[in-house]
Order: structure tokens, then sequence, then C-alpha cells
């Protein structure tokens, strides 16, 4: 497998809060940039995969902050595939500023695989293509 490039983000003047730091929330939506990101750059784009019938909600997300992203920073989020099942996947995030390489925030999300009706699937099983792709990442520093 090819090495990936880390997702890359700008920090936006909207993304802040009256102290001029990233408002917390912002760091669930980069994770979700990152992940959307790496399952195109695995070969899935999360589109096609919704054409195909498989959708991947969130069943929980976390973050822990470790310093602050300010207006103007450009960070890196590194996604990592850490678990997988047929039924659920687990990613952790690591937020790092791009010119320091400091840790900003740490984070993880959890998800279940559904079909269009939103009923759970086993996509070992329904999508087997998918579930090779993903479980070859499995744990891989993709950068």
């Amino acid at each position: 497998m090819d090495k990936l490039i880390r997702y890359e983000h700008a920090a936006q003047y909207y993304e802040t809060d009256m102290m001029g730091v990233i408002h917390h929330s912002n760091y669930i939506r980069w994770f979700e940039e990152a992940r959307v990101d790496l399952l195109g750059k695995l070969g899935m784009p999360y589109r096609d995969m919704e054409d195909q019938g498989l959708i991947i909600p969130v069943l929980s997300a976390s973050a822990e902050y470790k310093s602050m992203v300010r207006y103007g920073d450009t960070v890196y989020i590194t996604p990592k595939l850490i678990s997988l099942t047929p039924v659920r996947m687990t990613m952790e995030y690591t937020v790092t500023d791009k010119i320091t390489g400091d840790i900003r925030t740490i984070g993880s999300t959890s998800h279940a695989f559904l079909n269009s009706n939103l009923k759970p699937i086993a996509i070992k099983k329904t999508h087997r293509d998918i579930y090779e792709l993903l479980l070859e990442a499995v744990g891989k520093d993709l950068f």
C-alpha cells in the first residue's frame, strides 16, 4: 500500500470562540474530514460507499485537548484505523501543528456499518471488497 499524506487543515476564523482559539466542537468535524479523506485515498470514496448502500454512522466520539489551535494555524489530522470487525470500526486521530509538530489534540470515533435502510450489516459478507481494504489498513501508519 502506498504511503498516504496526512490530512491538512488551515484553521478558519469562523471556527474560533471569543478567546480566539478553535472551538472544541470543530475537532470532531476535523476528524470526519480526515476520515473521509482517508477512505477516499484507500480507494473507497464515501460517496461510492453510500451509492453501494453502505453508511458508517458515528456511534461515539471523544477528544482530549492538549494545547490550543488558533486562527491561522495549520494542522495535520492523522487518522488511524485501530480496530475492525464485520459490524464496527474504531479510528484514532492525532492533530499536530504543521510547523512545530506539537500535538494539539488526540481523539477517537467508533462507527457501525448500516445499509441504506439503517439496519446493521456485516460488511465482511455484504461488501467484502470494502472490508478487505479496511482490514489491510488496520493498525498501520498511513502517512
